[in-house]
């Protein structure tokens, strides 16, 4: 599940579509969830033209798409309308990862470690966790077991995750460590100039 329905409240234009290596960002994100192995791919995009173009920068990949229309509720919203995508198909799955369309970085490596861990813990909640010791950060890509899809569409109004849910289960939650040069999330202007400066773009 890639969530690319957000507001862009500090970036000022839609970061979904912010040049970087002459891609879209939220291209990046999504070619690394296909690549990741995963049997279905979805993304959520935004009512409107930001929707549209969302789609267009996702031609040629995989996906299905579902519209978040109220992304003003927060990054909850999102992962409520992907939850209930998931839960409407005809065929049940094992398990869903929500990832995040601002974080380019991610590889399909993460993605294959997620699904690789869960294939063999059957966990209820697999985390990525960026970096080590105190410094570790736990950030999406998040996946959760199918039988919790129902808690993530029920999730009230936030601009974060499930993180009440996290919570809940942490005792039970595998983690799976990634470098922490994966860990950039492009909220600003000021990250994204990071990222082009990482990609070696001046776009």
């Amino acid at each position: 599940m890639l969530l690319a329905a957000g507001r862009s409240t500090r970036m000022g234009t839609p970061k979904q579509l912010a040049p970087l290596g002459g891609q879209a960002l939220c291209r990046h994100a999504a070619g690394a969830l296909a690549a990741g192995g995963y049997g279905a791919l979805l993304a959520v995009v935004p009512p409107g033209e930001v929707g549209a173009a969302v789609r267009a920068a996702l031609a040629g990949l995989p996906f299905a798409f579902t519209e978040n229309p109220e992304p003003g509720r927060g990054l909850a919203s999102s992962f409520r309308a992907a939850a209930a995508w998931a839960l409407a198909q005809p065929r049940p799955f094992a398990a869903v990862t929500f990832a995040l369309a601002d974080m380019p970085l991610v590889t399909p490596a993460t993605h294959a470690a997620l699904a690789g861990a869960f294939a063999d813990t059957g966990a209820p909640a697999v985390l990525a966790r960026y970096g080590e010791g105190e410094a570790a950060v736990h950030a999406p890509p998040h996946l959760f077991r199918a039988d919790l899809l129902g808690r993530v569409a029920a999730l009230p109004d936030a601009d974060h995750g499930p993180r009440a849910l996290l919570r809940e289960y942490a005792a039970s939650t595998v983690t799976v460590p990634r470098p922490a040069a994966e860990l950039l999330d492009v909220d600003t202007p000021e990250a994204l100039a990071r990222a082009r400066g990482l990609f070696g773009a001046s776009d």
